[in-house]
């Protein structure tokens, strides 16, 4: 989903889409330069131990196509090397995108992410509840057993909010244009359109983690 169709949409949730095939066998897929991968002018900062290479999914709740993509890219984080530092940055193209930015932070801080993850996703996705205002988000929070209280101190904490801006600035450094996308490295970008589709997005990141394994 790009910049644009977040306008025309609004902040509207739209229909759940399917990901793509590859059509062509991915032995005979070598990504190139330009088409499937940019190289960012300038490399963005890392957030990833030293001596990790960083891989990022830039991602947005609301996102339909971010939410078809969770359950294929949670598999793969399962396989990574141990080389590879894999994390989430919810992203803000609007300024109504920041309460999901700041319910992402807070389940981070809580050590919740892998629990609740997908659930804020099947909230939104298939039990049509928005969970994009801060209300809605402390309900999803007592539902799913959190405190309440606890969980908006936090969500409304100063180290929450700097997590939020911090987010904002990476997409902007690697240049983000829709969702959901993947940074490698501090250098390089890609996502479901340049790829072709997600599946083969995840064939560009495997191939732009050995590039940069080769650089260190």
């Amino acid at each position: 989903m790009n910049r644009r169709e977040f306008t025309a949409a609004a902040g509207a949730t739209l229909g759940v889409a399917a990901l793509g095939l590859p059509g062509l066998a991915l032995a005979q897929f070598k990504p190139e330069e330009g088409r499937q991968y940019h190289t960012l002018d300038k490399r963005a900062p890392s957030d990833g131990p030293a001596g990790k290479i960083e891989v990022i999914e830039f991602f947005w709740y609301s996102c339909p196509h971010c939410n078809a993509f969770e359950p294929r890219l949670s598999a793969w984080t399962k396989k990574l090397p141990a080389d590879v530092y894999f994390h989430r940055v919810p992203v803000a193209f609007r300024d109504d995108f920041v309460p999901q930015q700041r319910l992402y932070y807070t389940l981070e801080t809580l050590g919740k992410v892998d629990e609740l993850h997908a659930k804020v996703f099947d909230e939104i996705h298939n039990k049509r509840q928005p969970t994009n205002r801060e209300e809605q988000i402390l309900a999803f929070a007592e539902k799913n057993g959190l405190d309440r209280a606890k969980f908006q101190e936090i969500y409304n904490s100063f180290s929450v909010q700097a997590k939020a801006r911090r987010a904002r600035q990476l997409q902007d450094q690697y240049e983000v244009q829709g969702v959901p996308s993947m940074g490698v490295a501090g250098r390089y970008i890609t996502d479901g359109d340049m790829a072709g589709n997600m599946d083969r997005c995840l064939q560009v990141v495997e191939y732009l983690v050995a590039e940069a394994r080769k650089a260190k």
